[in-house]
């Protein structure tokens, strides 16, 4: 198999972007024709198909791998651009991914340190899911819970964070009176951040070894979060590095000791990266070891 035709590459980015062949063709200024000659001709030399022919259009795994190469060529491009020179091109753009703790507790001071090499792009999504946004090529690096590395991206661990399950004392004493054990926790309300957010239940199942579902608030943001939890909504998982302050002076209380759960983090980046990605990956790893356990 011969190398990627590089505009067959940005022909297939530009069918993500858009959803549509006309679409892209009208991005790329070609033919509709054009475009799916490109495409036919790609799908030809690589032996597969690249894209499920829907509206709007579905791309399959050799698509995605397709994709990141032409996302991949736009950032080493840009990256050659801004060495060649620097006074004219500016800070260069780039998209990557980060937990919405990991944003709101430690990850945001060593990113504004950057803001004269890079215009960054931060893409929010739980720890958990990250992922799927560097295999479709819409971010170059990602701060994770998963030690898998995506194709054609290398990982490093960062740390663990922990969380602890915590309330407020006035909630304590209305709902675990009687102590925190399986009946008063199938009953006292949760805080969860949205629906993919699977923390408190992995601490019930630590506490209790029983399947347990009590009724939930859910609050996507992590500032409001932690602060419904301070208003007596409900229990949920603080990192420690958040509210360890909070629970030294009774303002916010334990469920007990054993109510934790260590969620280990890794940064996944493309294996390509271009100096200016090595630069951000090295800045939150320096500043994740200073913080994480």
């Amino acid at each position: 198999m011969t190398l990627v035709d590089v505009a067959a590459a940005r022909t297939i980015a530009a069918i993500a972007e858009s959803g549509t062949f006309e679409a892209a063709a009208g991005r790329l200024q070609v033919t509709p024709s054009a475009v799916s000659q490109r495409v036919r001709a790609l799908e030809a030399e690589l032996g597969r198909p690249v894209l499920h022919r829907t509206r709007p259009v579905e791309l399959t795994a050799a698509g995605l791998a397709v994709l990141r190469f032409a996302r991949q060529l736009e950032q080493l491009s840009a990256d050659l651009r801004a060495e060649l020179a620097p006074e004219a091109i500016g800070p260069a753009p780039l998209t990557i991914v980060v937990n919405s703790d990991s944003l709101h507790t430690w990850a945001l001071p060593p990113l504004a340190g950057l803001v004269d090499l890079v215009h960054l792009e931060v893409l929010r999504e739980d720890e958990a899911h990250s992922l799927a946004l560097l295999r479709e090529g819409a971010a170059a690096g990602a701060v994770t819970a998963e030690a898998e590395p995506v194709p054609g991206c290398s990982v490093e661990r960062l740390g663990v964070m922990r969380y602890l399950a915590v309330c407020a004392p006035g909630y304590a004493r209305r709902w675990f009176e009687g102590g925190v054990e399986a009946t008063s926790l199938s009953v006292a309300p949760t805080v969860t951040y949205d629906r993919k957010d699977g923390l408190q239940r992995r601490c019930l199942t630590q506490l209790t070894r029983a399947r347990i579902d009590p009724p939930s608030h859910y609050i996507p943001a992590s500032a409001e979060y932690a602060e419904a939890i301070r208003l007596g909504m409900g229990w949920g998982m603080i990192p420690e590095i958040e509210c360890r302050e909070e629970v030294r002076v009774g303002e916010l209380v334990r469920l007990g000791e054993r109510a934790v759960v260590d969620v280990p983090l890794y940064w996944q980046q493309w294996r390509r990266s271009s100096a200016l990605l090595r630069e951000v990956g090295d800045t939150l790893r320096e500043a994740a070891r200073r913080v994480l356990r």
